[in-house]
């Protein structure tokens, strides 16, 4: 997130001062030095314990969550560590309730001790979790603790069963179902348009022409919200409204171009999804928000026939990086994308490598060059859209992943779909359309999670086919690139 436009601390320690205690925060270290770390334990006990009732563990809470903004990274460590070590699940516990249950043939006898030993099963940490539940944005608190924890995870592996508490507590208070939808208009608050402005994630917005211009009738945004944060899009989507697939976002995000008449546009296109919240990762919320903003469009606007995306390729060139240096390593055949590389470089007049030709800012505007790199360029496209990991045989590509598993194919390989730094530098240019399709939805969806198959339009096949439009085998490439083949490395 953007951090020019707001920090996400201050309100939270604004919202507690008035419930944490009134003796002030104990006075820490920043990095919680072990000499520090026992005064945190103490506060926790107290906060377990309960001993003056839910109100008094609530303070206790606040204090807890107000000192651990206090700390820098280093004691935010030992603060969660604190959490995994101290109050796990109490093994003891558990095997004795199981025992019990086990032993009990009473049928009424059996499901106390059910009870019992699912209440033995939840370590004490969660019911610490959960008194941050009941104070003001307390539940933002722990979303944001959380994405800490993520960071933390690389290093720390140690603390994954705090992660895995977390994770189950937010799954459950962010069901789908207490979710609210709601359109963003150039009307909205101006903190949530800066919010707006500082989460996008796909395709950056510089200034608020660039905001306004995204929020024309022609052009909406639909957010998802949660009631205990009314103030916080969990998760948006922007959609243009126009005639047929588009193909390029420089042309879609294109301000000069006027406003299309909403009774001409037949095609909806969803051109960036964007996640707000890390601390919510692995909860999904995407296939939902996609299936209310096609159901309202459909009933306000009949005359939309297509639903389809507008959607980025982040590992496509990295890819494409590895695979050719495998293929410079194996030396067994000509390569066609090295050739085009070669005589690109050389009316560039650099280097014949994919750095240094994708890089150079003239090729897309040099119709000579630009017609070299097209066809080995959308026939590796098409290749690494059907690219497997080696784990799960999901595709490589994550947005791919996300669109074929809620039941959309891949319609259309687009050429020079994005030609700005950022679309260079993930995916030499390219961009593909997805096509949700309301008669292939539940196939495609039943398909994908059984087989992990791909559907693909016709033309995305083709370009697969073992003649390279008709110019020669692939040769070299095409060994690296056969269908049974995994690349979870490259």
């Amino acid at each position: 997130m953007n951090s020019r436009f707001f920090s996400p601390w201050e309100p939270l320690r604004r919202a507690w001062r008035d419930w944490r205690q009134a003796d002030g925060l104990p006075s820490v270290a920043a990095e919680l030095p072990p000499q520090d770390m026992a005064r945190v334990e103490k506060f926790m006990d107290e906060c377990l314990e309960a001993r003056h009732g839910e109100v008094s563990a609530r303070q206790h809470a606040a204090t807890l969550g107000e000192l651990y903004l206090t700390l820098n990274d280093s004691g935010r460590r030992h603060f969660l560590a604190i959490l995994v070590h101290r109050y796990p699940i109490e093994r003891t516990r558990v095997r004795r309730a199981a025992a019990l249950l086990a032993a009990d043939e009473d049928e009424q006898a059996f499901f106390e001790q059910a009870q019992a030993l699912r209440k033995a099963l939840v370590p004490p940490r969660q019911k610490l979790l959960r008194q941050f539940n009941a104070l003001p944005q307390g539940v933002k608190f722990l979303i944001d603790m959380r994405s800490d924890l993520l960071r933390f995870l690389v290093d720390a592996p140690e603390l994954k069963d705090l992660d895995d508490d977390l994770q189950q507590l937010l799954a459950t208070w962010f069901d789908v179902g207490f979710l609210e939808m709601e359109r963003i208009t150039w009307q909205s608050p101006a903190a949530l348009l800066e919010k707006l402005m500082a989460y996008e994630a796909v395709h950056a917005i510089d200034s608020w022409r660039e905001l306004h211009h995204r929020l024309e009738s022609d052009r909406h945004c639909y957010a998802f919200f949660h009631p205990v944060m009314p103030d916080e899009p969990l998760i948006f989507i922007e959609v243009a409204l126009v005639k047929g697939l588009a193909p390029s976002i420089q042309v879609l995000l294109d301000e000069a171009l006027p406003e299309i008449d909403l009774k001409e546009a037949d095609t909806a296109i969803f051109y960036s999804i964007s996640n707000t919240q890390t601390g919510l990762k692995g909860i999904s919320f995407g296939p939902f928000l996609i299936k209310r903003v096609v159901d309202s469009l459909q009933t306000s606007l009949p005359n939309l026939k297509t639903f389809a995306t507008l959607s980025p390729m982040p590992g496509f060139r990295r890819w494409l990086e590895n695979l050719l240096q495998e293929e410079d390593a194996a030396n067994d055949g000509e390569n066609p994308l090295a050739e085009a590389l070669a005589k690109a470089a050389e009316r560039l007049g650099v280097a014949p490598t994919l750095a240094a030709v994708i890089d150079d800012p003239r090729w897309p505007n040099t119709p000579e060059i630009a017609d070299v790199l097209k066809e080995p360029l959308l026939v590796l496209g098409a290749r690494y859209l059907h690219q497997r990991r080696n784990r799960d045989l999901a595709p490589l590509d994550p947005v791919a992943r996300f669109h074929l598993g809620n039941g959309a194919r891949i319609e259309q390989i687009n050429w020079l779909g994005d030609t700005s730094a950022k679309g260079m530098r993930e995916a030499c240019g390219l961009m593909v359309n997805y096509l949700y399709r309301r008669d292939e939805m539940a196939e495609n969806i039943e398909a994908y999670a059984i087989d992990k198959q791909i559907a693909a339009a016709s033309r995305v096949r083709s370009l697969m086919r073992e003649e390279g439009g008709g110019r020669g085998p692939l040769n070299g490439i095409k060994r690296l690139l056969s269908p049974g083949r995994s690349s979870e490395n490259l």
